[in-house]
């Protein structure tokens, strides 16, 4: 009655994966989304969010000139994360002198409430702002850095730093939900073996069993089995 060793191998590999990273990484996102492409697609949308006209305009030139299709310009920060929503862009980019824990807040909610792949460019920045931005989950963090022709390739480190953090926590979330299954059919056949003096075999068998002719997995007839077992005390 020993767990897999495997599915911890897995969730440590996803964890510590996860958690890697110089302070110019982003952290991965909350929740799974779906794989982006690299920005190679005429019809790829860019969110790009600026207070300075001139600042924005770099930033559109160089989307331009990178093929993107679509360029929107939102010119202020106030209630961000529901415009950015109601956008849908395929990548959200934003330049500012320096970033307030406010703004890397909303930016948090846009990289994992929208799950969106964020590049963020400052002018300047400190080692706790950088960390800030790792915390909101911000895929590229670029100090310094603005110039149109660099823009094209760091949109698409970001989006390929998005997807792959994205996939490192779905086999994070895969491999712990595998670990809570096994968990559960273990409980549930000491049950079986206590009450019917069965083998642990046999007690497995008669999991098996019964989930195939209820066509039902063998973690959903173990989780009702520990369910009954705890409410019966």
């Amino acid at each position: 009655m020993r767990l897999h060793g495997a599915f911890r191998h897995r969730i440590r590999r996803a964890q510590s994966l996860l958690s890697s990273g110089s302070p110019d990484r982003a952290a991965p996102p909350r929740r799974p989304a779906p794989n982006r492409a690299p920005m190679t697609e005429t019809n790829l949308t860019v969110a790009v969010i600026d207070p300075s006209r001139a600042r924005a305009a770099i930033l559109e030139e160089g989307l331009r000139a990178a093929g993107v299709g679509r360029v929107v310009i939102i010119p202020d920060t106030a209630e961000l994360l529901e415009r950015v929503t109601a956008l849908k862009p395929d990548v959200v980019v934003i330049h500012l002198e320096s970033p307030s824990r406010d703004i890397l807040e909303q930016m948090s909610g846009v990289s994992r409430q929208v799950e969106r792949p964020v590049a963020m460019f400052v002018d300047r920045s400190d080692t706790t702002m950088m960390q800030a931005a790792v915390d909101a989950g911000i895929s590229a963090y670029v100090v310094d850095g603005l110039r149109a022709e660099r823009i094209k390739s760091i949109l698409d480190i970001a989006i390929l730093r998005f997807n792959a953090f994205a996939r490192l926590q779905r086999e994070l979330s895969e491999a712990r939900g595998e670990l809570a299954d096994r968990k559960l059919i273990e409980r549930a056949k000491g049950i079986l073996m206590n009450l019917k003096g069965l083998s642990e075999e046999e007690a497995y068998k008669q999991l098996r069993r019964k989930a195939m002719n209820e066509k039902r997995k063998i973690a959903d007839i173990a989780r009702a089995i520990v369910t009954t077992a705890d409410l019966l005390g």
